[in-house]
């Protein structure tokens, strides 16, 4: 067969796939070549450039910025979000809204899922999932404390109340302070049957919801009672801190800043958190750039959600 006489079977091939959309078994029989011919020739096509496939992304989404960021970073996942400002409210609504769908799209029966408390990000996104036809989870574990302030602390009850009634799976709340005064009195509420059996679920999660803190606390955790005093702040910014998930801190290579005020939270570690298999970090804004791109570098997370403004700072 001549060079010309390949190239014009490739090209058949390649039309009777492609263009009339025939499936290679269908391919074989009209053509009256082996399946196995077929395969090769349109595997050929494509390396000869014969056939040259484009990917016209659609207004709104970012696959460019998406994968320079999986690349930097070795992340599994990253959603950019579409948004309009560069604004902490119209971010959260665009993260959250994002969350929710990745969520909601990834979710797998039996999962057992953990979610973190006073995080505005993930309160956008329970708001925004559908609820499910059918119970898709085993468990929803809260995995950092959410007793504080009554005036706030319905957001981290609903966090993780709504999320285990929308994908109906069983909530497992953790009964006790995110922060609490002395390490003494974290020893007596671990001893508390309740607190103790949602922190042996840490063990079973597959899937991590988490907020990313920059040094500064929010507003709600500020306001939930669960925040370090300034002083304390201070002296974790001299040790090197940027930020924290789950009021656990690290520096800006995400290696953990231990010390005393550990001590003092309950609530899951990052050494827990890294040996879940899908930890999805929800946040954005300015105010969080630097402590998202110390989790990246860290690799506390492998799946990010997170805004456009945001994803052009990492890179």
């Amino acid at each position: 067969m001549s060079r010309t006489d390949e190239l014009r079977t490739m090209l058949r091939v390649a039309q009777l796939y492609h263009e009339d959309k025939l499936k290679q078994a269908e391919i074989s029989k009209r053509l009256y070549v082996s399946q196995a011919t077929v395969s090769r020739l349109l595997k050929r096509a494509e390396d000869e450039g014969v056939v040259r496939i484009s990917i016209a992304a659609p207004r709104g989404t970012y696959p460019h910025l998406e994968s320079a960021l999986r690349s930097r970073y070795g992340l599994d996942e990253i959603i950019v979000a579409e948004c309009f400002e560069d604004r902490e409210e119209p971010i959260l609504s665009a993260i959250g809204a994002a969350a929710a769908h990745y969520f909601e799209s990834t979710l797998s029966e039996g999962d057992v899922i953990g979610i973190s408390s006073w995080s505005a990000s993930l309160l956008r996104m329970v708001d925004a999932i559908h609820p499910m036809k059918r119970p898709r989870a085993e468990r929803v574990v809260q995995i950092l404390g959410g007793i504080g302030n009554p005036g706030v602390q319905s957001h981290a009850t609903q966090l993780t109340m709504r999320l285990a009634g929308l994908t109906g799976a069983q909530a497992q709340l953790l009964p006790a302070q995110g922060v609490v005064n002395s390490a003494a009195a974290r020893l007596v509420m671990l001893g508390d049957s309740f607190v103790r059996a949602a922190m042996d679920q840490f063990g079973r999660l597959t899937i991590a919801l988490v907020g990313v803190g920059a040094l500064q606390p929010s507003i709600m955790l500020a306001n939930s009672g669960n925040a370090f005093t300034d002083e304390e702040m201070r002296d974790l910014a001299r040790r090197g801190a940027v930020g924290d998930i789950c009021l656990r801190f690290f520096d800006r290579d995400g290696a953990p800043v231990r010390g005393p005020l550990d001590e003092r939270v309950i609530g899951a570690t990052l050494e827990d958190l890294k040996r879940v298999a899908r930890v999805v970090g929800v946040a954005g804004g300015e105010r969080k750039a630097e402590a998202i791109g110390a989790c990246l570098r860290g690799r506390l997370l492998n799946v990010l959600v997170t805004d456009k403004f945001t994803a052009q700072r990492l890179l």
